[in-house]
């Protein structure tokens, strides 16, 4: 590591200016001759008393008790044992999803499936996927940072692993899913391979979306591959495809509430989980319960492969739920390249040249049935990270003020090791103190506001975001620059010099300068920053890398803000029926916000054409009558739904409000619709897309809303379930929408063209869903426990021939509606369909 000459000393800070907005920044720091810390929790996981991590002699034992809708309880006197159930549970209703991640996150993707995601097109996306995590160095970190988690973590894995290797070596192909059942890449697999898949989780939000960039950062006279004998290989791709990547791809969001005692009827705690994720891919939920006699009793959902712990769900004492941060999990400096190094490959840092280091990784690549070659690629580090070259963004070269410069990606998630214990600690608090303790000893939720609520009545909030610690030093030099106020603004990225060691980030901000507040009415979040956690009681104060403060709102926070505000059905305090209304009545902000006044001016245009932008003139009767006969809500027998989500799409565009947003006032402003003509023209222009769509304005949300699944080959099932709810363009809670981009697999599905500017699809007839509600409950503390209705829309299984492929699914389409959830031992035991014994021997 380079070393600072001048040390810089503790300091507080008062105000700094960001882009036009204030924000004040407290905190400590000092730079350091040693290298940064990792960044991992701290101190070192302790293990729970008494909590046996493996099993005796390596004999692994587990009772699964499967119950309606296909949810596995797992019973086990140990962890090893523990994960061993919920290993095997999994892979008999996910397998492919976690074969497809285990490939790609050793980065074997171009090894089985070629070099192209699409085979042929030579979009070399397989190449980019593999090297990309090869330069990230995940596997790597993973083989050391093995050792360092606790044991529990360790038993939790190794049996995990267990579990799943039985059933593949067990289970008859043909009674596999049949989308990957006897493929050469469904193999056994290790505890570092589920570290390693937890590792590249990790980087989600952050580098993982750089392998572009990644792919790319090389010396302007190198090739980006070559072949095994140094000869370099021409590539059909092209390079100036490479952008900004989008940190969130799949427009991960979700609401999250924890009523406190203040607002509950019963005066205890309750809790609305509600991510929105997509419906296929790697970010699936798969819903079980876990039981350690007792140390561990919880029920819930976690995202694929997590090995034996729940991340979003409740235990005796706590309910817990997460939505996505608008935190930077990541940074990138940009460093000052040495003139007198004619290779480009040295960097200025504290006036001094520093030889950036190189690593050389290689991967198999499919050729054709029977054959491979190798490839080999030559990736560069700085000291804050590795380099990265994003075509007309981000050169390796001569930037836009002249000078040589490179940029180096620093992610505060590359490694995190401490996912697993992190939740774990969740999954045993039985108190807010405990639960808030988690977050202190550990960084492990990667990407989450977290919001939770103990028995009590006590909520709390904060982000969990494994943001990079900049000292303050650093932001107050940084929140001065001109130059890069203008490379942050202009990136949408957080660029910081990479020619000082001032700012080097020193491991993740630690919890007590992270976003967090304590409750006894609310706190919640729908993917708007911690600002407004709860209105009576803002927050600020925090580094900016956090996210904005004094921003105008999100639709559908506002609607979350104006549900809470409006109160429940006894005396202004919530019932879990409320709770239950709450997320599943699809109510739309927007059409409560202008619907009145958009009739209005329907019925004073009357007949008259309206003038639109190009000199046409459209007549917006259909669409007037069609919106007259909407209710409001996006159920399944909503006339006129779709009318109005398409006026939401161009009204989104360009929002037409007379009263302006006013951050004094955030949650009512901006509103009332304005009237003018750039309302009739959104419209018209709404009403003729459904029109040439071959649609009817007036149709009912049902008819034109549906899921409809892919067949093993990707094909369309040709059966299209009907589906309520409503989407984020229009300020729904419910949300759906159609995510045709990648979801993170390279399984098939099917995908319908969307038409520019919505998510409506004239080949689909309607709206295709495939994101939004997933995992979603909502619960109440009882003096007999926890009691919880909820949903796993998309169902148990990704398994074609499951008895739980579609089961939910049909629940759902019938009506929007929750199920019973099951958490106590009689209660499972009642509604029992299936028990099974699994034993088998540790793989540790």
């Amino acid at each position: 590591m380079h070393m600072k000459k001048n040390n810089f000393t503790r300091t507080s800070l008062a105000v700094l200016v960001l882009s036009g907005s204030l924000f004040a920044v407290t905190g400590c720091g000092s730079s350091s001759d040693d290298a940064p810390p990792p960044a991992t929790g701290t101190p070192p996981p302790t293990e729970p008393t008494g909590l046996v991590a493996f099993a005796p002699n390596g004999n692994l034992d587990v009772d699964v008790t499967w119950t309606d809708y296909g949810v596995p309880y797992v019973k086990a006197d140990n962890m090893e044992s523990l994960g061993f159930g919920v290993g095997f549970a999994f892979a008999q209703d996910n397998l492919c999803i976690l074969a497809d991640q285990i490939v790609k996150f050793n980065s074997q993707r171009a090894r089985f499936f070629g070099p192209d995601a699409v085979p042929g097109s030579g979009d070399s996306e397989n190449l980019l996927t593999d090297f990309g995590f090869l330069t990230l160095g995940i596997r790597d970190n993973a083989e050391a940072g093995f050792a360092q988690i606790s044991e529990h973590a360790q038993a939790l894995m190794t049996g995990y692993a267990a579990g799943y290797n039985k059933y593949i070596n067990e289970t008859p192909v043909a009674d596999m899913d049949p989308t990957c059942a006897g493929q050469p890449w469904v193999r056994d697999i290790s505890p570092i391979d589920l570290m390693t898949y937890a590792q590249g989780v990790a980087l989600l939000p952050g580098a993982a979306n750089f392998t572009g960039p990644l792919f790319l950062a090389v010396p302007s006279n190198q090739s980006f591959v070559t072949a095994e004998d140094g000869q370099p290989v021409t590539l059909a791709f092209d390079p100036e495809t490479v952008g900004i990547p989008d940190t969130n791809p799949t427009e991960a969001g979700s609401n999250g509430w924890a009523i406190g005692s203040d607002l509950s009827a019963s005066e205890k705690g309750m809790l609305i989980a509600n991510p929105h994720f997509p419906h296929t891919g790697n970010q699936r939920f798969w819903q079980f319960g876990i039981e350690v006699p007792g140390h561990l009793k919880v029920v819930g959902g976690s995202l694929s492969g997590m090995p034996g712990v729940i991340n979003i769900g409740f235990n005796e004492n706590v309910a817990w739920t997460h939505t996505f941060s608008t935190a930077s999990r990541f940074t990138v400096h940009r460093l000052t390249l040495d003139p007198n190094d004619a290779s480009g490959t040295s960097y200025m840092l504290d006036g001094e040249s520093v030889p950036m280091t190189t690593k050389t990784h290689e991967i198999q690549v499919a050729t054709g049935a029977e054959s491979s070659m190798t490839l080999r690629k030559t990736s560069y580090y700085s000291e804050f990270g590795p380099v990265i070259v994003i075509p007309n963004a981000l050169p390796w070269g001569t930037d836009q003020t002249g000078q040589a410069v490179a940029y180096a990606l620093h992610d505060a998630n590359l490694p995190n090791y401490d996912l697993f214990d992190h939740w774990l600690g969740m999954n045993m608090a039985s108190s807010i103190e405990e639960y808030k303790q988690t977050f202190v000893d550990y960084t492990g939720t990667v990407f989450n506001n977290a919001m939770a609520v103990d028995k009590h009545g006590q909520a709390f909030f904060t982000d969990g975001s494994s943001v990079p610690n900049i000292v303050p030093e650093a932001l107050a030099e940084w929140g001065a620059n001109p130059l890069y106020q203008a490379l942050t603004q202009q990136a949408g990225l957080f660029i910081f010099p990479g020619d000082d060691s001032l700012y080097m980030p020193q491991g993740t901000v630690p919890f007590a300068q992270a976003p967090q507040l304590e409750r006894t009415d609310f706190v919640q979040n729908s993917n708007d920053s911690f600002w407004l956690t709860n209105p009576a009681a803002p927050i600020s104060g925090v580094s900016p890398l956090w996210g904005p403060v004094g921003n105008q709102q999100s639709l559908r926070s506002r609607l979350g803000q104006k549900m809470l505000a409006e109160g429940g059905s006894v005396d202004g305090r919530f019932t879990r029926e409320d709770l239950i209304d709450r997320l599943i009545g699809n109510r739309n902000f927007l059409g409560e916000a202008v619907l009145a006044d958009l009739l209005a001016q329907c019925e004073a245009q009357g007949t008259t054409p309206v003038t639109m932008t190009d000199g046409s003139a459209v007549d917006i009767t259909p669409a007037c009558q069609a919106l007259g006969l909407w209710d409001g809500r996006m159920n399944l027998a909503s006339q006129g739904a779709m009318m109005f989500r398409e006026f939401a799409f161009e009204f989104n565009r360009d929002p037409q409000w007379q009263i302006a947003y006013d951050a004094a006032q955030p949650t009512t402003t901006p509103n009332t619709l304005a009237v003018n003509d750039t309302v009739l023209q959104q419209l018209a222009t709404a009403q003729q897309r459904i029109i040439n769509a071959g649609l009817d304005p007036a149709a009912s949300l049902g008819s034109v809303q549906f899921v409809e699944r892919s067949l093993p080959d990707g094909t369309p099932s040709g059966e299209k379930l009907p589906w309520g709810g409503a989407h984020n363009v229009e300020g729904g809670f419910n949300v759906f929408r159609s995510n045709m981009g990648n979801d993170g697999t390279v399984l098939p599905r099917h995908r319908y063209p969307l038409l520019p500017g919505s998510d409506l699809s004239a080949a689909a007839g309607g709206y295709h869903i495939t994101y939004g509600s997933s995992w979603m409950f909502a619960m109440e503390f009882t003096e007999d426990g926890p009691v919880a209705n909820g949903l796993l829309s998309y169902s148990q299984s990704s398994n074609i021939g499951s008895d739980h492929y579609i089961d939910q699914t049909l629940l759902y389409s019938s009506e929007p509606q929750l199920r019973p959830l099951h958490f106590s031992n009689s209660d499972i035991e009642a509604n029992a369909v299936t028990t099974l014994n699994l034993t088998g021997d540790s793989l540790n």
